[in-house]
């Protein structure tokens, strides 16, 4: 964010997936050092904490190229982003429910704002898939590109951006987020607070356990 030759931050995925979400398996071996519950819980959600408050914080336009599937916290985050350009072949997806536990990535506040209260509580709550052209349709992504010529068409607008005066990008995006910043840590607090909770939960647990088995691996 400091330095002069960085106009812009672009965050994008290799391969098929822009982001298949957190490795359950990290929590769960985790579980296995010994350490307690509670003190493993406080330190993951405290790493979620400190990563989203970086979005939050970064003071220069952030663009996001979701090239393929975005699951979990890559997507939630997708709501601190300034310009989201999505593959046709991506699909967006929080399945935090399914797993015993909560929203993050302040998308309990980014989501209802950016496509409507109804349509955020199916995603957030129902653990409902939005494909790029629903994500689209409804305000939460900029554009949305074929996937054979997505790699073409993205870099034509961050050529576009590159050519726009980097001050006047800043400050006026200071000025679109400096009224819901406050709101935005709040929203970061209170998310990672009750993760806290959740990681430890016996709902969250159960549901872990139940995805390893039908995935084979207990």
């Amino acid at each position: 964010a400091d330095r002069k030759d960085v106009h812009y931050l672009v965050l994008t995925g290799t391969g098929d997936f822009f982001s298949s979400g957190n490795d359950l398996g990290n929590f769960m071996n985790r579980l296995k050092t010994g350490l307690p519950p509670d003190v493993l819980a406080k330190d993951a959600a405290e790493v979620v904490r400190n990563y989203v408050a970086a979005f939050i914080n970064f003071p220069k336009p952030a663009v996001a190229l979701v090239n393929g599937p975005s699951i979990g916290v890559a997507c939630t985050i997708l709501g601190l982003f300034d310009f989201i350009y999505a593959s046709d072949k991506a699909f967006f997806h929080t399945p935090f429910t399914l797993l015993g536990l909560n929203p993050e990535g302040c998308s309990s506040y980014t989501f209802p704002r950016a496509m409507g209260l109804a349509r955020a509580n199916r995603v957030l709550m129902l653990n409902e898939q939005l494909s790029a052209v629903e994500a689209k349709a409804c305000g939460f992504v900029t554009d949305v590109f074929p996937h054979a010529t997505f790699h073409e068409e993205t870099k034509k607008k961050l050529q576009q951006l590159s050519k726009l005066p980097p001050k006047s990008l800043k400050y006026s995006k200071a000025l679109v987020r400096d009224p819901i910043w406050a709101d935005l840590h709040k929203a970061n607090d209170k998310e990672c607070d009750r993760l806290k909770e959740r990681f430890v939960s016996e709902e969250a647990m159960q549901a872990v356990m139940n995805f390893f088995k039908d995935k084979g691996k207990l």
